[in-house]
C-alpha cells in the first residue's frame, strides 16, 4: 500500500464516522468538568485532613 492510497482510505473511513452533535459534546464536557472539580475537592480535603493529622502526630512527641 502506498502513501496516496493510505490517505484515500483514511479519508473514506472518516466520511463514515458518526460525529457527535454539538449538544452531545457540550454535555460530555460539562460532565467531565463537574467530575474533575468534585475529585479536586475530595483530594484537597483528604490532603488537608492527613496533613493536619501528621502535623498533630509530629507535634505530640
Amino acid at each position: 500500500m502506498n502513501l496516496i492510497q493510505y490517505f484515500r482510505d483514511a479519508r473514506e473511513e472518516l466520511s463514515r464516522v458518526t460525529w457527535p452533535s454539538r449538544q452531545d459534546v457540550l454535555e460530555g464536557t460539562q460532565a467531565v468538568l463537574i467530575f474533575v472539580v468534585a475529585l479536586t475537592l475530595i483530594v484537597w480535603a483528604l490532603d488537608l485532613l492527613f496533613g493536619t493529622a501528621i502535623k498533630a502526630a509530629l507535634a505530640w512527641r
